[in-house]
């Protein structure tokens, strides 16, 4: 298989990403001359990987509930005790979890620890290992605590896909559907290793146009939470049986039905999204029994409002952020998303 390189221009430089079968052999030629690594990862991922030099393994825990302040915190005492130095590296060996764990621990360990990451998931090569955005949950919501860390290098080895669970797997195909949205393109025609090459260039060229996330910005970094909004507010509610994917299928539903009645598309386009999030055997619609109230609640702390209820939506003009969303429309959107009259 054709090994793809994307370059990502962002923080001042750049660095490779790397997409095709056996790239995590190639570890130790992207870390270059380094003393020590510390390799992160969880119990029940597998995938090893050698970074050619002086190495320790170092676990955190499984879920959501692992991605706090308090993992960051034992990763980074761990590693003091260790003896991990500034001039060591940190490699990131997992989902999205782990990428956003070890990379805001890389980010403020020493003030600042270069990081690699190697993603095991569909999600995590198409999104969450690109582009150094880093952090952890509160109790009040998804992603609160953070950090801007860009790493020195991303492998993603699409052996890591071959023993991932069917639903893993569908997960990711949440953020493509994103993708698709964005830019209008139909990725499902293409091999695996283009699919992931071609949703890492699209995420590569937002980045480099707006890496920090401009507050205010129309058409900026904050367009790539296409369908986030009501997912983070899914996931942090934490009562719903849903992967991170799956809650962007249903958020990408959501944000049409929203911008409809915003008046930005019509009902054509609500289908497409529709048909677009069901042909990638996605949700359409939250599971039984959400709380319409708490959702709203979350929703708006999300980290794009600023001006009231803020939403990435789609228009005439493409996918772009909306901030003062009426709350009222809001929650009749949401009303219509779950089937109630």
């Amino acid at each position: 298989m054709t090994t793809h390189t994307v370059t990502v221009r962002a923080g001042g430089g750049s660095y490779p990403v790397l997409v095709g079968s056996g790239v995590r052999r190639r570890l130790p030629e992207v870390l270059g001359e380094v003393r020590r690594v510390a390799v992160v990862t969880q119990a029940a991922i597998g995938f090893e990987v050698d970074p050619g030099c002086e190495h320790e393994v170092f676990t955190i825990g499984e879920g959501e509930e692992a991605k706090t302040l308090a993992t960051v915190e034992e990763l980074c005492r761990a590693w003091a005790r260790w003896g991990l130095t500034r001039a060591d590296r940190v490699v990131a060996v997992g989902g999205g979890l782990v990428t956003d764990v070890a990379g805001f621990a890389a980010a403020v360990y020493h003030r600042g620890v270069g990081v690699v990451h190697v993603p095991t998931t569909l999600l995590g090569m198409v999104d969450a290992a690109i582009g150094g955005k880093t952090g952890v949950n509160l109790p009040e919501g998804k992603n609160l605590v953070g950090a801007f860390w860009q790493p020195g290098a991303v492998l993603c080895d699409l052996d890591a896909l071959a023993t991932l669970p069917e639903r893993e797997r569908r997960s990711g195909l949440g953020e493509m559907a994103k993708y698709h949205f964005l830019t209008g393109r139909d990725l499902t025609a293409l091999p695996l290793d283009e699919r992931v090459a071609a949703c890492v260039r699209i995420k590569a060229e937002v980045v480099a146009a707006d890496e920090r996330e401009r507050v205010g910005a129309r058409r900026g970094r904050a367009v790539l939470n296409y369908g986030h909004t009501l997912a983070h507010a899914l996931e942090t509610a934490g009562r719903y049986d849903l992967r991170h994917g799956e809650a962007v299928a249903v958020g990408l539903v959501y944000a049409a039905e929203l911008a409809r009645r915003l008046g930005r598309i019509d009902d054509a386009r609500v289908a497409h999204h529709r048909r677009v999030v069901e042909g990638y055997g996605l949700p359409t619609a939250p599971p039984p029994g959400v709380d319409p109230d708490e959702l709203m609640t979350l929703m708006a702390r999300d980290k794009k409002a600023v001006d009231g209820l803020t939403f990435a939506l789609d228009g005439p003009d493409g996918v772009e952020v909306v901030t003062g969303v009426d709350p009222t429309v809001a929650a009749e959107a949401l009303a219509a998303l779950a089937g109630s009259p």
